[in-house]
């Protein structure tokens, strides 16, 4: 991990783990994207997402270690992503992602990002 890497700069683990617990809260009772996670406890789900977005981003490389390659498109194909389950997707990550008061660069960055993630996870256009 380097020190200048933007995982360091927005405060890496704990401000990963604050954002996708944030996002987790809205997913937990959304009906349309809480079917998508089998699991009975968000929490593996959450650790997964949170260690893809620490790597991603500069910081540990424990989910390569654990999982592999992150094949993200493939990971979803099981799941009907259309623009409405894309679009849920982004209102409880954009609420997640301003609750973290990060400076306007950091912010509009790591939306950047996540905002083109989303919209390359679409594998359908069905309802």
């Amino acid at each position: 991990m380097r020190d200048d890497s933007f995982y360091a700069a927005v405060g890496g683990h704990e401000t990963f783990v604050r954002l996708v617990d944030e996002f987790y809260r809205g997913v937990a009772t959304d009906p349309v994207l809480r079917p998508m996670y089998p699991e009975e406890d968000l929490g593996p789900a959450a650790e997964r997402l949170t260690l893809f977005l620490e790597q991603y981003w500069g910081g540990p490389t424990t989910y390569s270690e654990r999982r592999g390659h992150p094949r993200l498109r493939m990971r979803h194909a099981p799941y009907k992503v259309n623009p409405d389950a894309r679009d849920r997707w982004m209102l409880h990550m954009r609420t997640a992602l301003d609750s973290l008061a990060l400076a306007p660069l950091h912010h509009a960055e790591l939306w950047d990002y996540l905002e083109r993630a989303a919209h390359s996870m679409l594998n359908t256009f069905d309802d």
